[in-house]
């Protein structure tokens, strides 16, 4: 399902979720925010003509987003989703609590596959291990914004929100880094020497998916760093 035939359900979402931040007060507390983001978001599927009840019902037909946010005046990051940063030294992250457990999964298939004969190039046009667990995945978003946090435009549950103080320097990442640094040019290096050594990302880094063929990353990825 496409919510806009122009774009993907994905980028849809960020613009939306920028779009929202670039307008928000700026004495906003996180919880406002993720109330806010989640009638932006669910004003786009009226203004589409979306079946409210068919996404209420599954979920994987929905646009998300999640997000790292820095508020200057309360001095603190608010992470919604799977995002990760660095405060002043020490690393948090956001994981969704099942990709563990599916990555694994893949892992052992790919793994097992590779042993039996088959190719690291073979899996770089058709990820059959992910083939393999993309029903754990499909039911694994069953949970979402009940036991994950993440912007669709369904109510957000706050439990799953991390809000954490934040002062000195701070980085925020996406998921798409591995391996998470103080600068752009170590997480780059870790990002580049991962694809190198284990494309696949079933070794020295374990994911639910890989490098493809004809991209530059197994995932999309942004980085900031800053000083307050």
């Amino acid at each position: 399902m496409r919510i806009d035939a122009g774009m993907s359900d994905g980028r849809l979402c960020m613009l939306t979720v920028c779009d929202y931040i670039g307008g928000m007060s700026r004495n906003s507390t996180a919880e406002e925010f993720c109330r806010g983001v989640t009638t932006a978001v669910r004003n786009v599927y009226r203004a589409k003509g979306v079946d409210m009840a068919s996404l209420a019902a599954n979920p994987t037909y929905r646009m998300a987003a999640s997000v790292a946010i820095f508020s200057r005046l309360r001095k603190e990051v608010w992470m919604v989703g799977d995002c990760q940063c660095i405060v002043n030294g020490v690393f948090y992250d956001n994981p969704k609590p099942y990709e563990q457990r599916v990555a694994s999964l893949r892992a052992e298939y790919i793994r097992r596959a590779l042993n039996e004969g088959s190719r690291v190039e073979d899996f770089q046009v058709n990820d059959a291990g992910r083939d393999a667990c993309i029903g754990e995945l499909i039911r694994a978003c069953q949970e979402q914004n009940i036991s994950f946090a993440v912007i669709d435009g369904f109510d957000i549950p706050f439990n799953h929100v991390k809000v954490l103080k934040a002062d000195g320097e701070i980085v925020l990442a996406s998921d798409g880094y591995p391996f998470l640094y103080p600068t752009l040019k170590e997480s780059e290096e870790a990002l580049e020497r991962q694809l190198a050594n284990d494309p696949l990302c079933v070794d020295t880094f374990i994911a639910t998916k890989g490098l493809m063929k004809g991209r530059q990353s197994f995932d999309d990825r942004s980085y900031i760093r800053f000083t307050t």
